[in-house]
Protein backbone atom coordinates (compact mmCIF):
# COMPACT_ATOMS: atom_id res chain seq x y z
CA UNK A 1 0.00 0.00 0.00
CA UNK A 2 2.79 2.44 0.87
CA UNK A 3 4.51 1.83 -2.48
CA UNK A 4 1.27 2.69 -4.31
CA UNK A 5 0.66 5.76 -2.16
CA UNK A 6 3.69 7.71 -3.37
CA UNK A 7 2.69 7.71 -7.08
CA UNK A 8 -0.88 8.62 -6.10
CA UNK A 9 0.42 11.54 -4.03
CA UNK A 10 2.50 12.69 -6.98
CA UNK A 11 -0.51 12.50 -9.29
CA UNK A 12 -2.59 14.43 -6.73
CA UNK A 13 0.09 17.10 -6.37
CA UNK A 14 0.31 17.36 -10.16
CA UNK A 15 -3.44 17.86 -10.42
CA UNK A 16 -3.37 20.50 -7.68
CA UNK A 17 -0.51 22.24 -9.48
CA UNK A 18 -2.53 22.24 -12.71
CA UNK A 19 -5.63 23.52 -10.95
CA UNK A 20 -3.82 26.47 -9.41
CA UNK A 21 -2.37 27.73 -12.67
CA UNK A 22 -4.82 28.61 -15.46
CA UNK A 23 -1.98 29.04 -17.95
CA UNK A 24 -0.61 25.60 -17.18
CA UNK A 25 -4.09 24.11 -17.36
CA UNK A 26 -4.66 25.64 -20.81
CA UNK A 27 -1.24 24.39 -21.94
CA UNK A 28 -2.01 20.88 -20.64
CA UNK A 29 -5.40 20.95 -22.42
CA UNK A 30 -3.72 22.00 -25.68
CA UNK A 31 -1.10 19.28 -25.37
CA UNK A 32 -3.83 16.72 -24.63
CA UNK A 33 -5.77 17.76 -27.75
CA UNK A 34 -2.70 17.67 -29.99
CA UNK A 35 -1.43 14.32 -28.66
CA UNK A 36 -4.89 12.74 -28.99
CA UNK A 37 -5.28 14.22 -32.47
CA UNK A 38 -1.93 12.81 -33.59
CA UNK A 39 -2.71 9.40 -32.08
CA UNK A 40 -6.13 9.42 -33.76
CA UNK A 41 -4.41 10.24 -37.07
CA UNK A 42 -2.27 7.10 -36.69
CA UNK A 43 -5.10 4.86 -35.45
CA UNK A 44 -7.62 5.90 -38.10
CA UNK A 45 -6.13 5.53 -41.55
CA UNK A 46 -7.31 8.09 -44.05
CA UNK A 47 -7.84 10.90 -41.53
CA UNK A 48 -5.81 14.04 -42.08
CA UNK A 49 -4.00 15.58 -39.12
CA UNK A 50 -6.37 18.57 -39.31
CA UNK A 51 -9.44 16.35 -39.17
CA UNK A 52 -7.85 14.36 -36.35
CA UNK A 53 -7.25 17.51 -34.28
CA UNK A 54 -10.84 18.57 -35.05
CA UNK A 55 -12.04 15.16 -33.83
CA UNK A 56 -10.03 15.62 -30.60
CA UNK A 57 -11.55 19.07 -29.96
CA UNK A 58 -15.10 17.87 -30.65
CA UNK A 59 -14.61 14.75 -28.56
CA UNK A 60 -12.94 16.58 -25.66
CA UNK A 61 -15.74 19.12 -25.55
CA UNK A 62 -18.21 16.18 -25.51
CA UNK A 63 -20.15 17.83 -28.34
CA UNK A 64 -19.72 14.81 -30.60
CA UNK A 65 -21.04 16.13 -33.92
CA UNK A 66 -20.64 12.68 -35.45
CA UNK A 67 -18.95 13.97 -38.59
CA UNK A 68 -15.82 12.04 -37.59
CA UNK A 69 -16.10 8.96 -35.40
CA UNK A 70 -13.61 6.24 -34.51
CA UNK A 71 -13.77 2.92 -36.29
CA UNK A 72 -10.74 1.07 -34.87
CA UNK A 73 -10.68 -0.25 -31.32
CA UNK A 74 -7.56 1.81 -30.56
CA UNK A 75 -9.28 5.03 -31.58
CA UNK A 76 -12.38 4.09 -29.58
CA UNK A 77 -10.25 3.48 -26.47
CA UNK A 78 -8.55 6.83 -27.13
CA UNK A 79 -11.95 8.51 -27.39
CA UNK A 80 -13.06 6.96 -24.11
CA UNK A 81 -9.89 8.10 -22.37
CA UNK A 82 -10.12 11.61 -23.81
CA UNK A 83 -13.75 12.01 -22.76
CA UNK A 84 -13.04 10.57 -19.31
CA UNK A 85 -10.04 12.83 -18.73
CA UNK A 86 -12.03 15.88 -19.81
CA UNK A 87 -15.15 15.07 -17.79
CA UNK A 88 -13.43 13.73 -14.67
CA UNK A 89 -10.30 15.92 -14.51
CA UNK A 90 -10.02 18.95 -16.79
CA UNK A 91 -13.56 20.39 -16.58
CA UNK A 92 -13.72 19.97 -12.76
CA UNK A 93 -10.30 21.65 -12.45
CA UNK A 94 -11.44 24.62 -14.52
CA UNK A 95 -14.70 24.84 -12.55
CA UNK A 96 -12.89 24.59 -9.22
CA UNK A 97 -10.40 27.27 -10.22
CA UNK A 98 -13.11 29.76 -11.16
CA UNK A 99 -15.25 28.86 -8.15
CA UNK A 100 -12.30 29.40 -5.79
CA UNK A 101 -11.73 32.84 -7.33
CA UNK A 102 -15.39 33.72 -6.77
CA UNK A 103 -15.48 32.73 -3.10
CA UNK A 104 -12.16 34.22 -1.99
CA UNK A 105 -12.81 36.60 0.87
CA UNK A 106 -10.65 39.66 0.29
CA UNK A 107 -11.45 40.82 3.84
CA UNK A 108 -10.05 37.64 5.39
CA UNK A 109 -7.12 38.06 7.75
CA UNK A 110 -3.68 36.92 6.66
CA UNK A 111 -1.59 34.73 8.96
CA UNK A 112 0.49 37.65 10.22
CA UNK A 113 -2.66 39.64 11.01
CA UNK A 114 -4.14 36.68 12.88
CA UNK A 115 -0.98 36.32 14.96
CA UNK A 116 -1.00 40.05 15.74
CA UNK A 117 -4.65 39.84 16.84
CA UNK A 118 -3.92 36.85 19.08
CA UNK A 119 -0.98 38.66 20.68
CA UNK A 120 -3.11 41.77 21.21
CA UNK A 121 -5.85 39.69 22.84
CA UNK A 122 -3.28 38.08 25.14
CA UNK A 123 -2.08 41.55 26.21
CA UNK A 124 -5.65 42.75 26.78
CA UNK A 125 -6.35 39.61 28.84
CA UNK A 126 -3.19 40.21 30.90
CA UNK A 127 -4.22 43.84 31.50
CA UNK A 128 -7.72 42.77 32.51
CA UNK A 129 -6.32 40.21 34.90
CA UNK A 130 -4.02 42.84 36.43
CA UNK A 131 -6.94 45.25 36.87
CA UNK A 132 -9.16 42.49 38.25
CA UNK A 133 -6.48 41.46 40.74
CA UNK A 134 -6.02 45.06 41.89
CA UNK A 135 -9.81 45.58 42.20
CA UNK A 136 -10.34 42.09 43.67
CA UNK A 137 -12.65 40.98 40.82
CA UNK A 138 -12.89 37.37 39.65
CA UNK A 139 -12.69 36.99 35.87
CA UNK A 140 -14.34 34.05 34.11
CA UNK A 141 -12.03 31.44 32.65
CA UNK A 142 -11.26 32.44 29.06
CA UNK A 143 -11.55 28.83 27.89
CA UNK A 144 -14.93 28.33 29.50
CA UNK A 145 -18.37 29.25 28.22
CA UNK A 146 -19.46 32.89 28.41
CA UNK A 147 -21.14 33.92 31.63
CA UNK A 148 -24.89 34.19 31.70
CA UNK A 149 -26.28 37.76 31.83
CA UNK A 150 -27.53 37.26 35.44
CA UNK A 151 -24.02 36.29 36.62
CA UNK A 152 -22.43 39.57 35.50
Amino acid sequence: MHVLLTPLKRIYRGIVWLANSPGTLILAYTILIVVCGVLYHFFETGQSIGDSIWWAVVTASTVGYGDISPKSWEARVLAGLLISIMVLVVIPLITAHFASKLIVDSDAFHHEEQEELKNNLRRVRALLEAIAERENITLPDSAGPPAAPSDR
